[in-house]
């Protein structure tokens, strides 16, 4: 398949709050190497999205503070692809603005979504499944969502339910599924649940689709939204269009995609597969996928030192001597300007925590 219809939207305006106090405001965890790999993850994506895209073909949706920190850690992304958000306004408009750029380049163009802080260890099976997804939004007026294989309750993701017939023909790496419903993070026994029933799957956030599919959908379930990006689209590409994106953001609702348009649409259809995903969005899931001592925990320093300490995780500098008796199951973090010490079963309230920090200190803490 030709490269020179595909084009990819990299969301990476968020600020991984539930990931503080390592992600941070002015550092969120896209521009972190949190494995430890060489590489921060909005590097990975950029790279994995090479493999499906020309670089030229790729635009970066971003907070406009964020847009040295863009050049500096990917030098092959081109200035003119990065794409500055002048307000936090959720996913909906962010891939408005992408999809509208892409159609004055290309109307035949079709589109991958993706966020720019996932992990993706089988890129291989990734690319091959994303290639699969264009071919069929290319021939399909559809909207497609990747849905992961659940190995486990969890309680931090979004479900969606499939069908059991497929749309097409399966294959040993995924199947392509009409989708039920969308389901927001449920509670434990519900999540339980959904993984024996054997028909949801972990909603990634990542989607394909024509660039015609997508701007059909925008004009059918968020028209507003639509006509704003419409009334200024001839400021595209000219000098005039950062003072445009400003005039539709200050205006435009603040939706998320899933909300605005996939929980509402009879087009969509999930790709269901196991491309070895997380999004690497909390404690717990940096402690799933990192090398664990002989009691289990999981450390992040040079200078540590554990006394009865076990399925914990530990993250401070390696600059600082460490010390930490008896704890089980607790997350440590010791960051420059803040501490977390946290039971890792609680870990869904470090996003509450943040905004009681904001409130109580201000933003330099968050």
């Amino acid at each position: 398949m030709s490269k020179e219809n595909n084009y990819a939207i990299i969301m990476a305006g968020g600020v991984g709050s539930r990931f503080w106090p390592w992600s941070r405001s002015n550092r969120p965890k896209q521009f972190l190497d949190i494995l430890d790999t060489g590489k921060t993850l909005i590097e990975q994506t950029f790279d994995r999205l090479k493999n499906i895209c020309e670089p030229e073909n790729i635009m970066i949706v971003t907070n406009e503070r964020y847009k040295e920190d863009i050049l500096q850690l990917v030098p092959e992304m081109q200035e003119d692809n990065i794409l500055l958000e002048p307000m936090m306004r959720n996913t909906a408009p962010c891939i408005a603005y992408g999809a509208y750029k892409i159609q004055k380049q290309n109307p035949e163009a079709r589109i991958i979504v993706a966020p720019s802080d996932h992990l993706v260890m089988k890129e291989d099976v990734f690319t091959h499944v994303i290639k699969s997804g264009f071919e069929f939004a290319s021939r399909n007026n559809v909207l497609l969502t990747i849905g992961i294989k659940p190995h486990r309750p969890e309680t931090g993701y979004g479900y969606i339910k499939a069908e059991n017939e497929t749309t097409e023909q399966e294959n040993d790496q995924f199947s392509l599924h009409p989708v039920i419903q969308f389901t927001e993070k449920p509670d434990y026994e519900t999540a339980k649940e959904f993984v024996a029933s054997g028909n949801y799957y972990w909603n990634s956030g990542m989607f394909i689709w024509s660039v015609e599919s997508i701007l059909k959908a925008f004009d059918a379930y968020l028209p507003d939204m639509n006509v704003l990006f419409q009334s200024y689209l001839d400021k595209f590409n000219t000098a005039m269009e950062h003072k445009a994106i400003e005039s539709i953001y200050e205006s435009c609702e603040t939706v998320s995609i899933d909300y605005g348009i996939m929980e509402k649409a009879d087009n969509v259809h999930v790709l269901c597969t196991d491309i070895g995903w997380s999004d690497i969005g909390t404690w717990g899931s940096l402690y799933e996928h990192s090398k664990l001592d002989e009691n289990n925990n999981a450390i992040r320093g040079e200078k540590v030192i554990l006394d009865d300490t076990i399925n914990s995780v530990i993250k401070v500098s390696n600059e600082k001597a460490t010390v930490i008796q008896g704890l089980k199951d607790y997350i440590v973090v010791d960051d420059e300007k803040a501490l977390l010490i946290c039971r890792k079963k609680d870990e869904q309230k470090i996003k509450d925590y943040v905004k009681r920090v904001k409130q109580n200190f201000g933003e330099d803490f968050i």
